[in-house]
């Protein structure tokens, strides 16, 4: 359907990628994969029409559409939801209001053997056929489909498009291209601005309805459940396989092996050869064998061997400095606009050095919550940071509040202060800026070469609260296990916004999910909050969300509803027995449940002690200042970790009954 022949390009003089050889077929779902600034969005705006190459051509037959969707790209604010969507047939309502004209001005002729009359009659006939062929009676039930797959409510069709955030006016871009049907579809990074359930619905609509798909993304789950075949620019090479990126992982790492084990053998060859003639160059007696090998060595093809990219990003977060035993206390918070309110009652202690992950649907409250746990905005109840809290907080589009005029060295400059401007080379070095990448333009810089920018900031002054943001987005996969390694070995506290499952798993010990306008905490890991839901995804989970199959609390935040409590309300106990994996599992997490009500009673009674101690000294007349300040603090720690000692008693007594 559409050739690439010989496709290269430069900048600066200096080859981004070059020689790219390849077809796209009307049926193929293409995974376009690659480390950040490789090439992959270049390649997309060549082949959507909007960049020349510097050498070779595209060829796209006459009558094949494309639709694009870039990272980032400005939107119309100049109507409603629903009728920004419905630009996309404008070529069918004007067909429908020809057939309206023509069947009124039918309506009034008498002159039923004319010409004119003839030619109206056959302009309707060729306009209702037209109607017919595009779908025009299924037009308001596609637009209602496709919106609300991508997260829409209905309450939102007739809202102004201005009121939407630049994600969800993303989302209204996506529809529009969606809509269209394109014979293919070049998507850069679609799932940024999608919760779980909207990323599965794009799935199902791109692996069972789309023609053609060549997308970008770093989301490994989504490009394994879409794609069928994996294109990776490399070292300015571009690399075909016809499967999906799971098995392109391994089918690369066994193809460079039998390279380099094939490059060896041909090298011992060489060796060997000249070492013959070498040997008996001057001997009367063997000058045919050697002339022979001589043959034998101009005859040898030289085998190559991928050129494998070792640049790595070296990452790692300064240590923090010790903050108070609880950075985050949460007392009956709440949050609303106007007369919706996002969130309320809620309650919750985070102590020190823990990672926590905020999931749940876009529009829940996640980034409002840290909004607030940052003093953005105003919110009722009580939110308190703890002794010596320093922040440091990824905004979900930290990437895009980049000054695109100047360098990536200057925008370090700008921020650093002190020894640390001797060492701003350096720094970017290790984020892969090193030479002369760090006098590049920002503006120039692909969405993940941003984003690495952006997280040099936090880099430059020690913190120990980190607060990310969906952290990985425009990240490659690479990048994204350095980063989260990086945060694993962080000292400090964390919480992470994120819809990546892969990112959470092992990086985060407690879950908070937002839904419904409550915050509910669950102990564990991101699986073992699935585990205890008795859900696959994440996605399920949104699903009964959504539907109000999730078991309410009473208060904002509960202990994780456990697995046996989850399992009786799906089967009851006499009819489904845990299999020995479940049984094993249940009393692992029973043994942690066991644990947690240890080490909060050993808490209490260390702070009861010290209690004791000032109420002695209070009672013996030292009521100073310092004491009494002393004194209420301890006492609402002891509060705190009742709460704490009571949601994991309350488990532990899930767990057990």
């Amino acid at each position: 359907m559409i050739a690439l022949q010989n496709l290269g390009v430069e900048f600066s003089a200096r080859p981004l990628f070059s020689g790219i050889n390849a077809v796209i077929n009307k049926t193929d779902k293409i995974a376009l994969v690659g480390k950040n600034g490789a090439g992959k969005s270049t390649l997309l705006k060549i082949l959507a029409g909007l960049q020349a190459p510097t050498c070779g051509s595209v060829s796209v037959p006459q009558d094949v559409t494309i639709g694009y969707l870039p990272q980032q790209m400005e939107v119309a604010d100049d109507t409603t939801l629903i009728d920004e969507v419905r630009k996309v047939f404008g070529r069918l309502l004007e067909r429908k209001r020809k057939v309206e004209e023509i069947s009124a001005a039918l309506a009034e002729r008498t002159d039923y053997d004319s010409e004119e009359y003839t030619a109206l009659i056959e302009r309707l006939t060729y306009l209702n056929e037209r109607i017919d062929i595009e779908g025009a009676d299924n037009m308001e039930a596609e637009i209602e489909r496709t919106l609300m797959g991508l997260g829409f409510m209905r309450s939102d069709f007739q809202r102004p498009t201005s009121e939407f955030s630049g994600g969800w006016r993303m989302r209204v871009e996506l529809a529009k291209i969606l809509l269209q049907r394109p014979d293919l579809l070049l998507l850069d990074e679609p799932t940024n601005h999608l919760d779980i359930e909207s990323i599965q619905w794009l799935e199902q609509f791109l692996a069972s309805r789309a023609k053609a798909v060549l997308l970008v993304s770093h989301d490994r789950a989504f490009i394994d459940n879409v794609t069928n075949r994996t294109i990776e620019i490399s070292c300015g090479k571009a690399y075909d396989y016809k499967v999906n990126y799971s098995h392109f992982v391994e089918l690369r790492a066994e193809r460079v092996e039998q390279q380099m084990r094939a490059w060896r053998n041909q090298q011992k060859q060489i060796e060997d050869i000249k070492d013959f003639i070498e040997r008996f160059r001057y001997k009367p007696t063997k000058a045919i064998q050697v002339q022979s090998r001589i043959k034998q060595l101009e005859k040898i093809v030289p085998i190559e061997v991928d050129e494998v990219d070792k640049s790595r990003l070296n990452l790692k977060f300064p240590p923090a400095p010790r903050s108070g035993d609880y950075p985050v206390i949460a007392d009956d918070c709440g949050k609303a606009y106007g007369d919706h309110q996002v969130f309320d009652h809620v309650t919750f202690t985070l102590k020190r050095g823990e990672k926590v992950a905020f999931v749940g649907k876009n529009g829940e409250g996640k980034s409002t919550l840290v909004k607030c746990i940052m003093g953005q905005i105003p919110y009722t109840g009580t939110l308190k940071l703890g002794h010596n809290v320093r922040i440091g907080y990824f905004a979900q589009n930290q990437a895009q509040l980049l000054d695109g005029t100047i360098t990536v060295f200057d925008t370090i400059d700008q921020v650093a202060t002190g020894d640390i401007r001797l060492k701003i080379r350096d720094i970017l070095g290790a984020f892969m800026f090193g030479g002369e990448a760090s006098d590049k333009k920002v503006k120039v810089l692909s969405g993940g070469e941003k984003t690495r920018l952006a997280m040099i900031r936090l880099l430059l002054e020690p913190v120990n609260l980190l607060i990310l943001d969906e952290p990985t987005n425009h990240l490659d996969m690479k990048t994204k296990d350095i980063l989260k390694e990086a945060i694993r070995d962080f000292d400090g506290t964390v919480i992470v916004v994120s819809h990546d499952r892969q990112f959470l798993d092992g990086l985060v010990d407690k879950v908070y999910e937002f839904g419904g306008g409550k915050v509910r905490e669950h102990l564990g890991g991101i699986y073992d909050f699935l585990h205890a839901r008795q859900i696959d995804s994440l996605s399920d989970l949104e699903r009964k969300v959504a539907s109000g199959q999730s078991k309410p609390n009473k208060t904002a935040v509960t202990a994780s509803e456990t697995a046996v409590e989850k399992q009786s309300v799906a089967t009851p106990a006499a009819e489904r027995k845990l299999s020995y994996a479940e049984q094993k599992e249940m009393s692992k997490i029973v043994r942690k449940a066991e644990k947690d009500v240890t080490d909060a009673e050993k808490a209490i009674e260390e702070i009861e002690g010290r209690i004791a101690d000032m109420e002695a000294r209070l009672a013996n007349g030292d009521a100073s200042a310092e004491l009494l300040s002393d004194y209420a603090a301890m006492q609402k720690k002891l509060e705190n970790q009742m709460s704490v000692w009571e949601l994991a008693q309350q488990r532990l007594d899930e767990l057990k009954g």
